[in-house]
């Protein structure tokens, strides 16, 4: 058994820091193909430590794929549901990825890297499929590259992230505003920084070369244990996520979920023109979508999970997709799809919890706004 166990470990892709989190004892998982840290301290631990002061996670397992060229803004409009040409040089864009039936194909950040140069952002159990999609639909009329592996990425988040990094770097990074990026030295270190992340708390993303990522990683670890930075796991980016209720590929999207059902609707600009996609989203939204996703609260203990049935009146009406004991608000939340119809605000339901049914009611998202948290029962 341990020498199988070791085999698998070997099949793993690594990132450059994977030595780094197992000097730091943190427990190393399989996701998406990567070996990953899950943990270090403690899940809630280190969620509490971004809520409150900051994290720093290591997201070198994302993919990056560059467009460049003539025609790359061209393509980019039309494999991507946002307008992308209302992006500057130094600007970020949450997008999707579309297919022809309006389902998404990825959720990704667009990075304007210059006027025929963009750098999207993509997610890690999607990076080939995404490449692969991309470059077969440019058909040779843009530059399409994977760079996944000339990128570390790591997410320092939380409330005191400016006041960590500003020290590390002549960056001004009041001046650096959400969904906005500078190129400047971080540490001595030549970097990409990113006002963007995954957990619901300012902070930014810094993409370096792989050659500097430990380097890196280790400077904002000493630059920030008087502030109390944690070095955090995907377990926490999962639970930090979810109080935001921000989307996570493979459980609140798919290539079968259109933007419309997602409560993604903002995203899509149909006043751009044609795109992937847009006549299909154009009859689903004529018709009205027979599923949303809505927000879950549990009125009776019960932790809900992922593809638990969710039930009105003892008749299934949908699915759990994203559920745990939320860390900040100290109750069982969940995401999932239910009918239209039963989708209301306050509507009381159930959900299926190892075959007994537990309450529940259906609240506003997102759980937790900065600053103030939400849906008290």
């Amino acid at each position: 058994m341990e020498a199988a166990t070791r085999s698998l470990t070997a099949k793993l892709k690594k990132t450059p820091l994977c030595a780094a989190h197992r000097r730091l004892g943190a427990k190393m998982v399989e996701f998406a193909g990567w070996e990953m840290p899950v943990q270090y301290r403690g899940v809630i631990h280190e969620h509490l430590a971004v809520r409150s002061r900051a994290g720093l996670f290591d997201v070198s397992h994302m993919g990056e794929v560059e467009i460049r060229g003539s025609e790359a803004l061209d393509l980019c409009q039309w494999l991507t549901a946002n307008d992308v040409s209302r992006i500057k040089q130094g600007q970020a864009q949450y997008n999707l990825l579309l297919n022809e039936e309006g389902g998404i194909v990825d959720d990704i950040v667009v990075y304007r890297l210059g006027e025929d140069r963009f750098l999207l952002c993509v997610n890690a159990a999607n990076t080939e499929k995404d490449f692969q999609w991309i470059r077969e639909k440019a058909a040779g009329k843009a530059s399409v590259e994977d760079r996944s592996l000339h990128y570390v990425q790591l997410a320092l988040q939380g409330p005191v992230a400016e006041k960590i990094l500003q020290p590390l770097t002549v960056v001004p990074l009041q001046q650096v505003e959400p969904f906005h990026f500078a190129l400047g030295n971080v540490a001595g270190n030549s970097c990409l920084v990113a006002r963007t992340g995954y957990t619901g708390e300012d902070g930014f993303e810094l993409y370096c070369d792989p050659a500097d990522g430990e380097r890196l990683w280790s400077r904002l670890l000493e630059a920030g244990a008087d502030a109390g930075l944690e070095p955090s796991g995907l377990g926490a980016r999962d639970t930090l996520r979810l109080e935001r209720a921000l989307p996570l590929y493979g459980h609140e999207l798919n290539d079968g979920t259109t933007p419309l059902e997602a409560g993604l609707e903002w995203v899509v600009k149909f006043s751009k023109g044609v795109f992937l996609g847009r006549e299909s989203l154009l009859r689903q939204k004529e018709r009205g979508i027979k599923r949303k996703l809505v927000g879950l609260e549990m009125t009776e203990p019960g932790i809900p999970r992922s593809h638990y049935p969710i039930l009105k009146q003892g008749v299934a009406i949908g699915e759990v997709t994203s559920g745990t004991k939320s860390p900040t608000l100290g109750r069982a939340i969940a995401m999932g799809y239910v009918q239209t119809g039963e989708a209301a605000v306050g509507n009381t339901v159930a959900v299926e919890i190892r075959g007994r049914q537990a309450a529940a009611r259906i609240v506003p998202l997102p759980f937790y706004r900065r600053g103030r948290t939400t849906n008290s029962v």
